[in-house]
C-alpha cells in the first residue's frame, strides 16, 4: 500500500526467483531495460540526456549506451515523468551512483552539493545526522550547504531543526583544521540566518546534554533548545556514528539514506540493507515524491 513498484531487470529472471521464494508479483511491473522491446524508450531518453549534457562531452551514442545501465536508465524514468522516485545502491557503487545523480536530475538551484541524512529513531528522541554518504572532506561552502539542507529537510518531516555543528572542540578551543572550519561555518550560517537554531564548533556530549551545554556555553545560540539535528565535519565521522549505534545493536531505528538536494526523488540503499530498510527508504521516497508533485501543481 506504500506505492505502486516498478522492477528493472530481466523480466525472465525475477519471475523465476518470484516462484522460487513463493512471492506474489501481481501489480508489479517489470522492466527489462536492456530489452529489444525497450530501444525506442532507450533512443529517447538518450535524446533527453545527451542534448541536457551536450557541452559537457555528452554524445548521442554515449549517451545511448548508458541507458543499459540501470542507475542511468531508472533516473532517466524519474527525470522524465515515468516513475515518480527511484530507489538504487544495493548494487551499485556510490560513486557512480552520485555521478549519475548529478548528470541527470541534477542538484537544486541555490545549492552547489547535495547530501543523505540518516534519522535516528531512538528511546531519547528523533535525531538527524549528516552527511553520512556524500562529501568526504567537505570544505566551508559545502558544510553550509549541507547545514542549509539539513535545515530544510528536518522542517519536511514537520520538525523545528535545532542544530550543533559537530567537532572534536567546542567554540575555537582549537583554532585550525577542521574545528576551525566548521567553526568559520557556524559563523557564516548565524549571520546569513539570525532566526536558525544553530551554533558551534563543539562535541557532541554537549551538543546531546542541554544542561551541560547552557551551563557551560550560555552565550549558545541553541541555550534552552534540545538539539535534534546533527551535522558532523566529515564523512568518515558522520558515517562512522551511525554505523557505531547499528553495529552496537542499540534500540535505535536508523532510516537511511535520505537524499537531500537533488532535483528529483533520488534515495539510496547499500548491500547491508535489511528489507525494513529498503521500505522505509522508498517511504520516505514516495513522501518525497509526492510533496514534489504537490508543489509542481502549486506552482502551476
Amino acid at each position: 500500500g506504500i506505492c505502486q513498484p516498478i522492477l528493472l531487470g530481466n523480466d525472465e529472471r525475477i519471475k523465476k526467483l518470484a516462484k522460487e521464494l513463493d512471492l506474489s508479483l501481481d501489480g508489479v511491473e517489470i522492466v527489462n531495460l536492456r530489452h529489444d522491446r525497450e530501444a525506442e524508450r532507450r533512443e529517447r531518453y538518450a535524446h533527453i540526456l545527451a542534448e541536457k549534457r551536450q557541452r559537457e562531452g555528452y554524445t548521442l551514442d554515449g549517451a545511448n549506451d548508458k541507458m543499459f545501465e540501470r542507475n542511468y536508465f531508472g533516473m532517466m524514468m524519474v527525470e522524465t515523468g515515468d516513475a515518480d522516485a527511484f530507489i538504487t545502491g544495493l548494487y551499485t557503487k556510490y560513486s557512480n551512483t552520485i555521478k549519475v545523480a548529478k548528470e541527470v536530475v541534477g542538484i537544486q538551484p541555490g545549492y552547489s552539493h547535495f547530501a543523505t541524512m540518516h534519522i535516528l529513531n531512538t528511546s531519547k528522541g528523533v535525531y538527524y545526522i549528516s552527511d553520512t554518504l556524500i562529501n568526504r572532506h567537505p570544505d566551508k561552502d559545502t558544510l553550509m550547504d549541507v547545514a542549509k539542507l539539513s535545515a530544510a529537510t528536518v522542517r519536511f518531516f514537520n520538525e523545528e531543526p535545532n542544530i550543533a555543528m559537530i567537532s572534536y572542540s567546542n567554540f575555537g578551543t582549537d583554532d585550525c583544521g577542521s574545528p576551525l572550519q566548521v567553526h568559520e561555518t557556524v559563523a557564516a550560517m548565524q549571520k546569513q540566518f539570525p532566526e536558525l537554531a544553530i551554533d558551534g564548533e563543539m562535541q557532541i556530549n554537549f551538543a546531546l546534554n542541554r544542561e551541560l551545554r547552557d551551563s557551560k556555553f550560555p552565550f549558545s545560540r541553541l541555550k534552552g533548545k534540545d538539539v535534534n539535528t546533527l551535522v558532523f565535519p566529515n564523512l568518515s565521522s558522520a558515517n562512522g556514528a551511525y554505523k557505531l549505534l547499528q553495529g552496537l545493536n542499540t534500540d535505535a531505528e536508523i532510516i537511511g539514506p535520505i537524499q537531500m538536494g537533488l532535483n528529483k526523488p533520488i534515495h539510496f540503499t547499500d548491500f547491508e540493507s535489511s528489507v525494513r530498510d529498503i521500505v522505509n527508504v522508498t517511504a520516505v521516497a514516495v513522501i518525497d515524491a509526492y510533496v514534489a508533485k504537490l508543489k509542481a501543481k502549486h506552482n502551476a
